[in-house]
């Protein structure tokens, strides 16, 4: 389809879904709090502060969609730094949890914003704005008006770490006529595995364009300094919330809807197996922490919140039910690689009860043995390389579940051992930040 044509439609159609999809928006922006934070910015218009601070700088702009992704882009940023210190660089995110997270990493040469609608007037005035040499969008988050609006005015756009899943292949392929000739515009690609190369080329992308570097999700760098830093912070939150210091966490990371009520009831067996389990449960969304703890509650379950809007348990308040009823909820944003390091055993959420999966590597790169259910479409790639050499444990069903901690925990040498051959598997994606870096300050 002519690319003209391609872009009548999209912003034909984009208006609709923006006011159709604005109560979402709302909704979720109210429960995850900071909706009025910068909104100006996301309609294009910045601070007198800001746009000084912007002033004739040149700057990199790089676009995360959100917390993984900020992370991802901010390993990258540190590579760019080692390479080229005075670079200055502009990071956009969409959503209000991925913007906490970045701005703690604010400096003099790293401004943080919120991502503009995709919207041509908009784009336009923030591209103005930024003069970018270049940009580099983070993984999949491709929008057609910044794409074509940078491409033409001749600034590079690159897409670094671009990861898709055989069912968003699929899925792209059916409209591949619309996507291709913005993809097109792309003026390099980095892939994590050679597969990648091969699923993209088709998806209209020139194959000379696209480089494996590895996955800059799975390369350690900064992986223990960034965890290490509020590892003591949750160990005092713990302590303080009546933690015995003997405990064996069983860390349930990045659970949806029905996999914090499993996963409690599967713990609160093992308990009788082995003493001193205690499970923490780290939601998707943060802003689902209250929920889970009147489910929990509900179950006889003692939960204590890390922030709690509407104390639902509370370590200061005296509890009638037991220590071992106790289950800590860390309903927080940018804390879960932490989380892993104080971890026995980690259990990774949206494969029990929804599709998709999470990211099952950082565990495995902070030396713990992880557990997944059968549902880890999104990263069967990666699945599948770790299953090849016994690097991680996937289980068929909740049975399955509740056998691969028992055998864990009662032959912890096994998770280990587990776990160092899963680190292995993924070395060959260590210095990928690096190669990353080094094609966005070599491409033009």
């Amino acid at each position: 389809m002519p690319r003209l044509l391609v872009y009548f439609l999209y912003n034909l159609l984009l208006p609709v879904v923006l006011v159709l999809g604005m109560p979402l928006y709302l909704i979720k922006g109210i429960r995850r709090g900071g909706l009025a934070l910068n909104f100006r910015q996301r309609l294009g218009f910045f601070s007198p502060s800001v746009r000084a601070t912007l002033q004739g700088k040149k700057p990199i702009w790089i676009h995360a969609v959100s917390v993984g992704e900020v992370f991802l882009a901010l390993k990258v940023i540190d590579a760019i730094r080692q390479a080229d210190p005075a670079q200055f660089i502009v990071l956009s995110t969409t959503t209000t949890t991925g913007y906490r997270v970045a701005i703690q990493k604010e400096s003099d040469t790293l401004t943080v914003i919120h991502n503009p609608i995709d919207l041509p007037f908009i784009n336009a005035r923030v591209i103005q704005l930024i003069a970018p040499v270049k940009m580099v969008l983070i993984e999949a988050e491709v929008w057609p008006n910044l794409v074509y609006q940078l491409s033409h005015r001749q600034i590079p756009v690159l897409l670094i770490n671009a990861r898709l899943s055989p069912r968003s292949e699929r899925r792209y392929l059916r409209v591949r006529s619309l996507i291709a000739p913005i993809f097109s515009l792309l003026q390099g690609v980095t892939v994590p595995f050679e597969i990648d190369r091969e699923r993209w080329s088709r998806l209209g992308i020139a194959p000379g364009k696209i480089m494996v570097t590895g996955s800059v999700k799975f390369d350690s760098a900064g992986h223990s300094l960034l965890a290490g830093n509020l590892r003591d912070e949750l160990s005092a939150w713990l302590a303080s919330t009546g933690f015995p210091p003997s405990s064996r966490i069983l860390l349930a990371g990045s659970t949806h809807d029905g996999e914090e009520k499993l996963i409690a009831t599967i713990a609160d067996e093992l308990r009788k197996e082995v003493p001193g389990l205690a499970l923490v449960i780290v939601p998707r969304h943060a802003e689902r922490g209250n929920d889970i703890a009147l489910q929990l509650r509900a179950m006889d379950f003692d939960p204590v919140l890390r922030i709690e809007p509407n104390r639902v348990a509370s370590s200061t308040q005296e509890s009638l039910l037991p220590i071992d009823r106790r289950i800590w909820i860390a309903n927080t944003t940018g804390e879960l690689r932490s989380w892993f390091q104080l971890a026995e055993v980690v259990v990774i959420g949206k494969s029990f009860r929804s599709e998709g999966g999470q990211n099952p590597v950082e565990p495995i790169l902070s030396g713990k043995p992880v557990v997944v259910g059968p549902h880890m479409e999104n990263f069967s790639d990666v699945v599948g390389e770790l299953i090849g050499v016994n690097g991680i444990c996937q289980v068929s069903d909740d049975d399955g579940l509740a056998a691969a901690l028992r055998d864990l925990f009662h032959h912890p040498e096994r998770g280990k051992e587990m776990a160092d051959r899963g680190a292995l598997a993924m070395a060959r994606h260590e210095g990928s930040a690096a190669r990353s870096a080094s094609f966005i300050l070599t491409s033009s």
